[in-house]
């Protein structure tokens, strides 16, 4: 019988471990020695903040991430096929979301593995569920593109769905261009225009704002540079 596929959520923020995941997780952890990770640096310090009994250099450890190949996932999941279990482990928050754990989960389908998700946080739903925004009908939708002129386009066309479907619109950019991104979307979106900013997710100086276009213009942006940060654009 082949082993099971675990997906193990870990932290937004540091040292939030014991207030967002439940006992659940730890136990689970604990009882693993194979884990596949999207990166080995940040995955050995999860693992040891969570199960401290743990040796580290006695687990085996792969890294499967966005530049992996198909046949490097399904070598990294030859052990589970085996009967060995595993765990998925992302680099924040909750594997299969926006993260490379998604293509292991779509080949231990494929291979007759079972795929078993943990409770977790995951930024995506969070600043959906604080932004007063519709959260019957949205998408997300990564990265937009870094190019000036094809990002401003990508966000008009963002505004068109949103207000054609009354569907929530979401996206992340990378921390270090977040300010770029506000100044494109103060300046690319109409006044109406709901936008929501959501950073530092369960950290204590988390940031969760929906305002109007024209009310963000007005009151100013907050200062969220190299700030992990979610957008929701909507109606």
């Amino acid at each position: 019988m082949p082993g099971t596929l675990y997906l193990i959520p870990t932290v937004l923020a540091e040292d939030t471990a014991t207030q967002v995941l439940p006992p659940q997780v730890a136990e689970r952890v604990a009882v693993l020695s194979y884990f596949l990770v999207e990166n080995a640096r940040t995955a050995r310090r999860f693992i040891k903040q969570v199960a401290p009994q743990h040796v580290i250099e006695e687990l085996q450890i792969s890294v499967i991430d966005k530049d992996s190949s198909e046949a490097q996932i399904q070598a990294a999941l030859k052990l589970v096929l085996a009967g060995q279990d595993a765990g998925v482990i992302s680099e924040a928050g909750c594997p299969g979301i926006a993260d490379p754990g998604a293509e292991l989960a779509r080949a231990a389908h494929q291979l007759g593995i079972k795929v078993v998700p943990l409770v977790g946080p995951s930024s995506l739903l969070l600043a959906l569920m604080a932004s007063g925004m519709n959260g019957q009908s949205f998408a997300f939708h990564g990265y937009l593109p870094i190019d000036r002129s094809r990002r401003s386009a990508a966000i008009k066309q963002l505004e068109r769905v949103a207000l054609a479907q009354k569907q929530t619109q979401l996206f992340i950019e990378t921390p270090y261009r977040n300010m770029q991104m506000l100044e494109d979307l103060l300046t690319q979106l109409t006044g109406t225009t709901r936008l929501c900013i959501a950073a530092n997710l369960t950290a204590p100086n988390e940031l969760v704002r929906t305002n109007t276009v024209a009310g963000w213009r007005k009151a100013g942006l907050p200062d969220i540079h190299k700030q992990p940060a979610v957008f929701l654009v909507g109606m």
